[in-house]
């Protein structure tokens, strides 16, 4: 039935009668999912709030005040003690209530030269890239997880598997710096990523601009954009395209660290038994007083193919919609935050994995049996002068007579990458370098937000 009660906590209203199912079946889940937006809407308004100002749109008072209680929103917010209304719908109508019921007349300003639309997608890149720095630290850090246990074991021999049979001998130092490089060049792709994401939407209003002259430069500068995203018309396409460039990367993330979840899945077994978990990352049956269970990666594991699933959903929803916006768009926040909420919490436990690993050293030692040795045995004959062809098939003959002893302390030639040659000092220093433009990246940003939030009596 109409409620007519919430008419005016919608920004849209327009003294009409509102079906009360329609409005809770429109509003969705954003009255959750936007708590997670307030503080990237406070800083978008006040950015917002200073461009109207300093193009006279806008008192200098009023511009102040606002700017001042947007920053108390977003400490509110952070706090965890800023509420929507089921009535309000969204954060943006949330605060821009809260403003007007603060500052009255002045509240009511805040919003002119805007959309929800353009308002919306400032927030979503403001909190996409936080989200992103966050992530790109919790991946640096499994990164370096993996590369001190590449260190500290980068002579232990192993089996290396092709088809999941034996076929070369490997090393824990060879298996673990593979991941760090796996997972490093996700974090080049990430620079990327944040550089795509690095254009400023607002003024983009409903994808069509308005007849004002926005300083749109302005608002820009002030939320660390490195600049404007020129198309009014594309602001509103990129929406699901961004989102997808996201998850698609976060599923390239995963891609690298299931390969590392299965093999941990295969190596603690007792059948291999070349590593074991802490007795805390296990857990137990309910009926086989004996055993101890690897949940955690498993659990990991299927957070994996998770991500992919989110990957698709965000697909579904946006692929195949016509120019500028629809409300279908609505719906991709909810995958995409859990999408980023998911991987930071795999990543930081999958850390947590690795650094409490135990290597077996003489079970993995005895499965290295002579027949890996093979590809070794034909290049040392190789070295005395035969063709590979030939060498191959001798070495070949000998293990099909049963004749094969291989020179386990033959002469190895290193290269680079191979176990002898791990380069682990350069793997260290690329990490480093990655992990600093991280941290500067957030350094910026942080140092961009204290200044929006400063607005003095000497600013104009």
């Amino acid at each position: 039935m109409p409620n007519e009660k919430n008419e005016a906590a919608q920004l849209w209203a327009k003294g009409l009668p509102l079906d009360e199912a329609v409005h809770r079946f429109t509003v969705g889940d954003d009255v959750a999912t936007d708590l997670i937006l307030v503080p990237f809407d406070a800083a978008g308004s006040a950015a917002h709030a200073r461009m109207l100002a300093s193009i006279g749109l806008l008192g200098m008072e009023d511009a102040k005040a606002l700017v001042a209680e947007l920053k108390a929103i977003r400490d509110l917010a952070q706090a965890g003690g800023f509420t929507i209304s089921s009535a309000q719908e969204d954060c943006h109508t949330a605060i821009e209530a809260h403003l007007t019921r603060k500052l009255g007349e002045a509240g009511r300003r805040i919003h002119l030269g805007r959309s929800r639309n353009d308002q919306v997608i400032v927030a979503l890149r403001l909190f996409y890239r936080k989200a992103l720095l966050d992530i790109g630290d919790g991946i640096a850090a499994l990164a370096q997880a993996f590369l001190d246990f590449s260190a500290a074991n980068q002579h232990v021999q192993m089996p290396g598997y092709t088809h999941l049979r034996r076929a070369m001998p490997s090393t824990f130092g060879l298996w673990g710096a593979a991941f760090t490089e796996g997972l490093s060049e996700e974090l080049e792709a990430l620079k990327a990523l944040l550089a795509r994401l690095d254009k400023c939407p607002l003024g983009s209003a409903a994808g069509f601009g308005v007849p004002l002259p926005l300083d749109r430069a302005l608002t820009s500068e002030l939320l660390g954009f490195s600049a404007v995203q020129r198309s009014v018309v594309d602001v509103q396409n990129s929406r699901g395209r961004h989102e997808l460039a996201i998850l698609h990367w976060l599923t390239s993330v995963a891609f690298v660290v299931e390969k590392a979840l299965w093999d941990l899945a295969l190596y603690t077994t007792e059948e291999f038994g070349f590593l074991s978990l802490p007795d805390a990352f296990t857990t137990g049956s309910s009926i086989m007083p004996h055993k101890r269970n690897p949940d955690v990666v498993e659990l990991l594991r299927g957070r994996m193919g998770e991500l992919r699933g989110l990957a698709h959903q965000v697909e579904q929803i946006a692929v195949g919609l016509p120019s500028n916006y629809h409300r279908d768009l609505q719906l991709l926040k909810k995958p995409v935050f859990a999408a980023f909420a998911r991987g930071a919490e795999a990543l930081d436990i999958f850390r947590q994995v690795i650094q409490g690993l135990t290597v077996n050293i003489e079970r993995a030692g005895a499965a290295c049996s002579d027949d890996l040795y093979a590809a070794e045995q034909a290049f040392d004959l190789v070295r005395q002068g035969l063709s590979f062809r030939d060498a191959y098939k001798a070495v070949a003959r000998q293990i099909q007579a049963g004749e094969f002893h291989p020179d386990r302390n033959a002469q190895v030639d290193a290269h680079t990458g191979s176990s002898t040659d791990l380069g682990l000092d350069e793997t260290q220093a690329g990490l480093d370098r990655q992990t600093a433009w991280i941290r500067e990246k957030r350094s910026f940003l942080s140092a961009r937000e204290t200044a929006l939030f400063t607005f003095g009596d000497t600013d104009g």
